[in-house]
């Protein structure tokens, strides 16, 4: 990680920062969930950066990235996205995404339909209707405030008894990003989210679906719906994974996105 990239550029009116691997190899744009930051991809980025060139930005209004009053919409993010892609002439990049990111990977993946050649789907933010309103109206801005409000290592504390079945640098990650995370970021629950069943539908290039078995968003029953919409998509369920299918189970996930991205770059 010594050598690794840490840099800025100006992407759709603001800065995004990003982290990145580097070396003329195949590229892959890591997109963060919500309360998140794209250095939470570094364990997984430290065992794919011998194969492939990641590329960790953070979302507007997390991380070191700019944080606007306003502007969270996925159109937003997605054209974040776009523009970084262009600003570091990123050719034929996979997107992988996950939660929040990953809605986002599917909507950039809508406005790139002939430069992709793969996506990768971790438990995105594909919400009905009635979902989005109830996560709009939860509680879980105001829980963010009070975190803010605690200390950085009351909070570890916590976290390490919460999540014990995680490394403690996935830990530590999780709660810098948390704290570096701003209350506007959370303008991106307000409905509606980009209509899902449509961007499944429209991607004509190898996808992976990756979900848990425990409180995913996306059940088993919804994935299968998803496979009869496009003949592209393959679906992977990890045991013992929850939303944070990434976190929950990194080896698995890892070796499972290093398989996917061998047979793309072995069939393009």
């Amino acid at each position: 990680m010594a050598d690794w990239i840490n840099g800025t550029c100006k992407a759709n009116g603001i800065d995004i920062h990003y982290l990145r691997t580097g070396g003329n190899k195949p590229s892959v744009v890591l997109l963060h969930g919500l309360m998140l930051s794209g250095a939470c991809w570094i364990p997984l980025a430290r065992a794919l950066e011998k194969d492939y060139d990641l590329i960790m930005p953070d979302a507007r209004g997390h991380g070191y990235s700019s944080a606007p009053d306003q502007g969270y919409s996925y159109g937003n993010l997605a054209d974040d996205v776009v523009n970084l892609i262009n600003a570091l002439e990123l050719d034929t990049p996979v997107i992988l995404g996950h939660s929040m990111g990953g809605m986002t990977a599917a909507l950039v993946a809508n406005l790139l339909p002939h430069q992709l050649p793969g996506l990768i789907l971790a438990d995105p933010t594909f919400l009905t209707p009635q979902r989005q309103r109830e996560v709009h109206e939860s509680d879980v801005a105001e829980k963010h405030r009070q975190v803010l409000n605690r200390s950085k290592e009351d909070y570890l504390t916590e976290a390490r008894v919460r999540h014990s079945h995680r490394s403690e640098e996935i830990i530590e990650l999780f709660a810098q990003a948390r704290y570096q995370t701003s209350i506007h970021a959370f303008e991106i629950l307000t409905p509606p989210n980009p209509d899902y069943v449509q961007l499944i539908s429209n991607m004509n290039f190898p996808s992976l679906l990756v979900i848990g078995d425990n409180d995913s968003i996306i059940t088993t029953e919804m994935a299968a719906e998803f496979a009869k919409l496009n003949q592209y998509l393959e679906i992977v369920q990890i045991a013992k994974a929850g939303h944070a299918v990434p976190f929950d189970q990194p080896e698995h996930f890892s070796m499972i996105v290093q398989a996917f991205l061998r047979s793309i770059h072995q069939n393009g």
